[in-house]
C-alpha cells in the first residue's frame, strides 16, 4: 500500500467517524428528544437555559444515549467535581493522544506536576504586579474606539486584551492579536468536538503553528532567558517537565487566557445590555465591576460543562454510578439551581449567595488562571461604565459556534 493511499483511507475512516457520530447525535437530539444531545447542538448553543430545566425536571441524574450520566443540579456537581475518586480520565487510562489538553485532561500525579509549575504565575502577587498592564491596555483599546459612535466590543475590547495579557505572561514578543485569536477560537472550539472535516483541518492546522512557535521559543528562551513562563518551563525541562509536554502545556494556557476572558467579558456587556438597571448601577457605582463579574460566572459563564468518569461503583444522591461511568457535569445548569440561588434565573449585581458558582469548576481542577480571568473582566467593565455610560446595543448578538464554550462572536454597540 502507497503512502497515498494509506492517508486516503485514514482520511476516510475519520470521516466515516466523525460524520457518523454527528448523525447520531442529531438523531438522539431531535429525533429521540434526548436534552444532553440537545445542548450539543444548536439549541444548546442559542439558549441552553430551558434545556437545563428539562434535565433538572428529570430528578439528580438524566442518561446519556451513550448509557452514561448528566446533571444540572448543583450539590451533585460540587461533590463530582472535589471527589478525588472522578478523574478527567477512568483511573489508569492515558488520554486522547489526538488532542493533547496537557493537565487539563490528566488525572495525579502528572496533573498535579504540570500544575504545579505554572500556579505561580497566577499567583496573588504576580496579579497584583499585572494590574497596571490590564488597566494601560484597556485604556488604550478603549481609547482606539473613543468617538467612533458604534463598534463591536469582542474585537475591539473582549478579545484583544485577554491575548495581549497572556501572551504578556508566556513572554511571545511580538504577538499577533488576529493570529492568536484563530488559534485561540480553533482550539477552543474543537473542546466540544469536531464538527466537519474543515473544522477538523482548521483545529490541525492551528495546532502545527502554534507547536512549531512554541518550539521556535524554547530555543530562543534556552539562549536569552527572561522573566516570563516559559523561561522558567525551559529551566524546568528534563526534570519537572518532559520536552514533549511543553508546547501542550503552553497551548493550553493560551487557550484557557483566551477562552475564559474573551467569553466572560461579551456575557458580560451582553447581559448588562440586557438589563438596563444593572447597568445604570454599575454606571452608578464603578465598584461593581467586581459583582458583575461574579454575577456573569454564575448567569452566563463561559465555560457550561465538563466530564468526570467514576473510579468507584458508589451512589450518588440514591442513584448507582458504576467504575468507569461518565457523569457529564453541567456547569451553566448548576449555577442556576434554585436549591442553591434565589430567583436564579434573574441577574442581580446586589445578589449575596452567588459565592457558590461553579463557572471555575472546583476541586483540584480549579481553573488556574481564575485570578487573571477576574482581574481583567473586571477592569474592562469598570473602565466601560466610567468612560462609555451610556453604552447601548447597536445590532444583534452573534454567538460563537460552540457549545460547550459559550459567548458573543460579534456584540455591536453605541456610545452616548
Amino acid at each position: 500500500m502507497t503512502g497515498r493511499t494509506a492517508q486516503l483511507r485514514s482520511a476516510a475512516r475519520f470521516a466515516s467517524r466523525l460524520y457518523g457520530e454527528r448523525a447520531g447525535l442529531v438523531v438522539d437530539g431531535y429525533v429521540r428528544r434526548n436534552a444532553f444531545a440537545r445542548l450539543q447542538l444548536a439549541p444548546g448553543r442559542d439558549d441552553p437555559y430551558p434545556i437545563y430545566e428539562q434535565i433538572r425536571a428529570h430528578g439528580p441524574f438524566l442518561a446519556t444515549p451513550q448509557g452514561n450520566l448528566t446533571t444540572a443540579d448543583h450539590a451533585i456537581c460540587k461533590e463530582v467535581l472535589r471527589s478525588r475518586r472522578f478523574g478527567v480520565q477512568p483511573e489508569g487510562q492515558e488520554p486522547p493522544a489526538d488532542f493533547d489538553l496537557s493537565f487539563l485532561d490528566r488525572n495525579p500525579p502528572d496533573h498535579t506536576r504540570l500544575r504545579r509549575l505554572v500556579a505561580p504565575a497566577f499567583s496573588p502577587r504576580r496579579m497584583t504586579d499585572f494590574r497596571a498592564a490590564v488597566e494601560k491596555t484597556v485604556g488604550g483599546l478603549l481609547d482606539d474606539v473613543d468617538g467612533q459612535g458604534t463598534f463591536d466590543l469582542v474585537p475591539a475590547l473582549a478579545s484583544p486584551l485577554p491575548i495581549a495579557m497572556i501572551t504578556d505572561l508566556l513572554g511571545i514578543p511580538d504577538a499577533d492579536h488576529a493570529t492568536f485569536t484563530r488559534y485561540g477560537m480553533a482550539l477552543g472550539s474543537a473542546l466540544s468536538g469536531l464538527r466537519s472535516l474543515r473544522h477538523a483541518q482548521e483545529v490541525m492546522t492551528a495546532g502545527r503553528d502554534l507547536d512549531l512557535m512554541f518550539d521556535q521559543l524554547f530555543e530562543l528562551r534556552r539562549r536569552e532567558p527572561r522573566d516570563d513562563l516559559i523561561t522558567a518551563l525551559v529551566a524546568a525541562e528534563g526534570e519537572q517537565v518532559r520536552p514533549d509536554e511543553m508546547a501542550p502545556l503552553c497551548a493550553l494556557l493560551l487557550i484557557a487566557g483566551f477562552e475564559t476572558t474573551v467569553n466572560l467579558i461579551g456575557n458580560a456587556v451582553n447581559a448588562l445590555l440586557d438589563h438596563p438597571d444593572q447597568w445604570s448601577l454599575l454606571v452608578a457605582d464603578p465598584n461593581l465591576a467586581g459583582a458583575a463579574v461574579q454575577e456573569t460566572l454564575r448567569y452566563d459563564p463561559p465555560v457550561h460543562r465538563t466530564a468526570r468518569a467514576s473510579w468507584d461503583d458508589v451512589e450518588i444522591a440514591g442513584h448507582a454510578v458504576r467504575r468507569g461511568q461518565w457523569i457529564n457535569v453541567l456547569i451553566g445548569g448548576a449555577n442556576r439551581d434554585p436549591a442553591v440561588f434565589r430567583d436564579p434565573h434573574t441577574f442581580d449585581l446586589t445578589r449575596t449567595d452567588g459565592a457558590d458558582h461553579l463557572a471555575f469548576s472546583s476541586g483540584i481542577h480549579h481553573c488556574v488562571g481564575r485570578p487573571l480571568a477576574e482581574l481583567e473582566a473586571t477592569v474592562a467593565l469598570r473602565a466601560l461604565a466610567e468612560r462609555m455610560p451610556g453604552l447601548r446595543r447597536a445590532g444583534a448578538v452573534r454567538r460563537r459556534n460552540a457549545t460547550l464554550i459559550r459567548g458573543p462572536l460579534s456584540l455591536p454597540v453605541r456610545v452616548g
